[in-house]
């Protein structure tokens, strides 16, 4: 691995002061305008704390005008195998020197996605999102239901798409 160092250069800033997980490299990182870094591994997003946002919590990422507003989605609860999403309150981080931060992200968020449908329902509707957990083998079924959405009609739908999902051709 030394040699690999040698010849990229180390992409840790020097003042990270995170604690990467063994075999976790950063691949592309940017320093944030106020302090920290975000940094892009194959496990998720560092961003300033540190702390590290998992792809497949990634609710959301947008790049505009030197600023990436992040999405993050939180666990709220399971329905059979399917688990149940609900997003935080975004955040923007100001990337002076982006580098390839910006594309990375989308790369990466996109590459955890494995199918995705959109269930409308009498009154809202429901993200259903196949999506691959970094670090792990198989999938998991996301739901993230609109604000106002009866979750409980939502938690049936997710555990028979996560049954059905489960069984060889499902």
């Amino acid at each position: 691995m030394g040699w690999l160092r040698h010849l990229l250069g180390d992409r840790v800033p020097a003042d990270f002061d995170g604690s990467l997980d063994d075999g976790e490299h950063v691949v592309g990182g940017a320093a944030v305008e106020g302090g920290g870094y975000l940094l892009v591994t194959a496990l998720g997003l560092w961003i300033p704390g540190p702390r590290r946002v998992g792809w497949h919590l990634v609710g959301k990422a947008a790049w505009s005008d030197g600023v990436l507003t992040l999405t993050e989605s939180e666990e709220a609860g399971t329905a059979g195998n399917a688990v149940l999403l609900a997003d935080k309150t975004p955040v923007r981080f100001r990337l002076p020197r982006p580098g390839k931060v910006p594309i990375l992200v989308r790369q990466r968020v996109d590459g955890s996605v494995r199918g995705r449908h959109r269930k409308d329902l009498e009154t809202g509707g429901a993200w259903f999102v196949e999506r691959k957990v970094p670090g792990q083998d198989g999938t998991v079924l996301q739901v993230r239901p609109d604000p106002g959405t009866d979750v409980d009609v939502v938690k049936a739908i997710a555990e028979e798409a996560a049954r059905k999902l489960a069984k060889p051709g499902g």
